[in-house]
């Protein structure tokens, strides 16, 4: 940032500026897609509320900046029903993310966001497995894309329960006639999906930190589209070792937690910069499943303390034992999202979206990614983790 942009391609890109600056050229790249001025302008003032106002940032709050009940009502419009399309400005956010901030991995992470009452978009009973319990509230899919040192939201799903889908609600709301009611796993695979129509971001790895999802089903989803993948397994899951590479082993089912725990001879010594981590690929199959499309390999992916106790989470994989460095590296960047979920998503806003707008949600949430790519970028330059 620092003032100075610097452009490259045809279409013309730039590093985005810090809050005081968000004006001019990069703003009108973002807002490209929107046809009026007055919209372009709305956006840019709306990015700026949710990084200057202080408060939780409902649309209320952020319109309040807008002098007079009109203007503010105005603003109110702009985001909750005014004919803009909410995509064009992720792609080119996450264009401008990459050249910029150089991530290592796309990261697609599930977002519980607890409600009270039930009038907010998407708000219903969601089982939260963090807590063991229901919590009333969203619960939505960010698609993020995450380095070691910083990770900067790009796109969001948001589930839609069966309530949701009820022609009252849906009319009220504003739920578009392609948009269904899914679970979690449809949810998290919607999130994929968008990752893969992202063409403006160079192909890499996709990493996805969902427990309740299908795992198995995720990570021959990813091969059968020819990305390099890692996929949060839970320890319960039932696989088979891959009878091609461990023939001695038989094909009885066991836990993801098992395999681990027992295949203690697969287990070698990693360094990622901070000692060496005793970690493990293990060749697998998924319960009742065929081969992983293009005749790629699954592997479960575990580490252990140093005392050798299994530690941290289960991933499944594609990329052979060979890669096993760069593949516990990855495991690394969801823990990343989630600092930075707390330190400035929520601090632009996030999670303060009130109102009953499906596509209002949508513009709110895609507009506080934009303002936490800006509050980011000091954090980046300066160094701080």
């Amino acid at each position: 940032m620092g003032g100075k942009t610097s452009h490259s391609g045809v279409a013309g890109t730039l590093t985005p500026p810090t809050s005081e600056q968000f004006c001019g050229e990069f703003s009108s790249l973002l807002f490209a897609s929107l046809r009026r001025k007055e919209q372009r302008y709305k956006a840019e003032q709306y990015v700026c509320g949710l990084l200057m106002r202080p408060g939780r940032k409902t649309l209320r709050n952020v319109a309040a900046q807008f002098g007079g009940e009109a203007a503010q009502q105005s603003v109110h419009h702009f985001i909750a029903s005014s004919p803009w399309e909410w995509m064009p400005v992720r792609r080119v956010l996450a264009r401008c993310v990459h050249e910029a901030f150089s991530p290592l991995a796309w990261v697609i992470r599930p977002t519980m966001i607890p409600k009270a009452g039930n009038s907010t978009i998407g708000v219903d009973e969601h089982y939260d497995p963090r807590l063991g319990q229901a919590v009333n509230g969203q619960q939505a899919a960010g698609v993020w894309l995450a380095s070691d040192r910083s990770a900067l939201p790009v796109g969001w799903r948001l589930l839609l329960s069966e309530r949701w889908m009820e022609a009252r609600s849906r009319r009220q709301a504003g739920i578009p006639e392609g948009a269904a009611a899914a679970d979690l796993d449809a949810c998290v695979r919607g999130a994929v999906d968008d990752v893969v129509e992202t063409r403006e971001v160079p192909r890499i790895p996709v990493v996805v930190d969902a427990e309740l999802a299908d795992s198995v089903g995720l990570a021959r989803h990813l091969a059968a589209l020819g990305l390099p993948f890692l996929v949060r397994v839970d320890p319960m899951e039932q696989l088979r070792l891959d009878p091609g590479r461990l023939p001695m082993y038989g094909g009885r089912e066991r836990t993801a937690g098992e395999l681990v725990k027992t295949l203690t001879h697969l287990r070698r010594a990693v360094n990622l910069g901070d000692g060496p981590t005793p970690a493990a690929a293990i060749p697998v199959v998924g319960r009742n499943r065929s081969a992983i499309p293009g005749g790629a390999g699954l592997f479960l992916v575990g580490e252990w303390a140093g005392d050798g106790r299994a530690g941290g989470r289960l991933w499944l994989t594609g990329s052979p034992p060979s890669a096993l460095a760069q593949v516990l590296a990855l495991t690394r960047l969801p823990a990343v999202v989630k600092r930075d979920f707390g330190a400035i998503s929520e601090s632009v806003g996030m999670t303060d979206f009130a109102g009953r707008s499906y596509q209002g949600w949508h513009r709110h949430v895609t507009l506080a990614s934009v303002a936490h790519c800006i509050a980011a970028w000091p954090m980046r330059t300066s160094g701080a983790d």
